[in-house]
């Protein structure tokens, strides 16, 4: 990892690490019983990660509620435009599943959207947990420890869903 830039904080949903290549960020993820994904590398910071650390600080905060970051995304042509749709969505704002599969000219793939929503490398920062089922439910979340994980970040942007 010796040209990964790496950077941990704390946060009301556990500890978070994210990752930059030194131009932008390329992965964030959410403790999952107590662990990290690199929890034995140290860490390296950057100018790219220090801009992360302070925007976080300020979404759970309260006080910020775009990011304004560079982001590099690996993934196929159809898990891009997945993504690039949950960029759109602003703060407080939710859409379904079959909502995102149209918007990417796939209706009827939900599950395929699913597939591609939990494989976001960059979660928080382009809002994954603003997705919920047809009928407002929460049907899942990969990122922290799940479920509890999405409930609180749907609760601190006042977005409702269906129990």
């Amino acid at each position: 990892m010796s040209d990964v830039y790496l950077t941990r904080i704390q946060s009301p949903i556990g500890r978070i690490e994210v990752l930059s290549d030194g131009d932008a960020v390329t992965g964030l993820s959410i403790e999952r019983d107590g662990h990290l994904p690199h929890d034995e590398v140290p860490p390296r910071t950057c100018a790219v990660l220090d801009d992360a650390v302070a925007q976080l600080d300020e979404y759970f905060a309260g006080s910020r509620t775009t990011f304004d970051l560079p982001v590099r995304l690996t993934g196929t042509p159809f898990q891009q435009a997945v993504w690039a749709e949950l960029g759109r969505l602003g703060w407080g704002e939710a859409t379904s599943y079959g909502s995102l599969a149209a918007a990417v000219g796939r209706p009827g793939a939900a599950r395929a959207i699913g597939g591609a929503v939990g494989a976001n490398p960059v979660p928080i920062i382009i809002g994954c947990h603003r997705v919920l089922a047809g009928d407002g439910r929460i049907t899942g979340y990969s990122g922290g420890e799940g479920i509890p994980t999405k409930q609180w970040l749907l609760g601190h942007e006042a977005i409702g869903f269906a129990a």
